[in-house]
């Protein structure tokens, strides 16, 4: 048996090394459903801080991943990961409830749209959010509205995909309204993941795709042909780039700076 000798220093040199460089901060991976490639993104709350932005210096929307990327590097932040948050305007202001470091920057949006009116009016839509005790959740608009939930971030999209361990009941099985999609759910209060379709499909595949896949008993619909996620490991998946159109709302981790020996 050979017996390998390496020199203490050498050793000791490796071991900081290890400690300098940054902790995988999400973990990223690919998965399969009704025939269908998504990229699925889970952040642990309990040692990543999710955020959600808007807008910049001067009170203009980030409006791209990119963009965000590039004032975070140039303010010294390392962007870990990124996608698009809920339902905007033609303003690219948030058309639902939007909370920033528990600041109301959008208020909850409680209006019913006439049916085929849009992804929003389909019923129920709901909140995705992280309250102040670090706890991640989604509810209903009409469940949000009576819980009184003190929300550190929060977004409004729709429609719910899974409500309490059901799909939709509005979703048809047989659709072939296939679309790109993204959405999110928290299967722990301690877990948030996000899902990216990379090729379309139905409303009904991607919510048993949530319950079943993924376990989450409520998940939330956040946009359609339009979403992408981005990590710094896998570069971006979902929609196709000639198919992206800017965000208003980008959820974000960045990197935690690491405390250097001796400090």
């Amino acid at each position: 048996m050979i017996r390998w000798s390496f020199p203490s220093r050498l050793l000791t040199a490796l071991a900081v090394l290890c400690l300098a460089l940054p902790a995988a901060a999400v973990e990223s991976r690919q998965a399969s459903f009704a025939g269908v490639g998504l990229r699925v993104v889970e952040v642990d709350l309990a040692h990543e801080r999710l955020e959600l932005v808007w807008r910049q210096a001067g009170d203009a929307a980030f409006g791209s991943i990119e963009a965000l990327r590039q004032q975070a590097a140039a303010d010294g932040r390392e962007l870990l990961f990124a996608t698009n948050a809920g339902i905007y305007d033609h303003a690219f202001r948030p058309l639902g409830l939007h909370v920033e470091d528990g600041q109301v920057l959008r208020p909850l949006n409680t209006a019913r749209g006439a049916p085929g009116a849009g992804n929003f009016s389909i019923q129920p839509n709901g909140v995705f959010y992280v309250d102040q005790d670090g706890h991640a959740g989604v509810v209903t608009t009409d469940a949000w509205r009576e819980a009184g939930i003190a929300a550190r971030l929060a977004t409004q999209s729709g429609p719910m995909l899974v409500v309490d361990g059901a799909v939709n009941p509005a979703f048809d099985a047989a659709s072939q309204s296939l679309k790109w999609r993204s959405g999110v759910c928290a299967p722990a209060p301690g877990r948030v993941v996000f899902a990216v379709s990379e090729a379309p499909l139905s409303f009904h595949a991607f919510a048993r795709f949530f319950r079943d896949r993924l376990g989450c008993a409520d998940a939330l619909y956040l946009d359609g042909t339009l979403s992408r996620i981005w990590t710094r490991q896998d570069g971006y998946a979902g929609a196709p780039a000639f198919m992206v159109k800017p965000y208003a709302g980008i959820f974000a981790v960045f990197a935690t700076p690491q405390a250097q020996p001796g400090e």
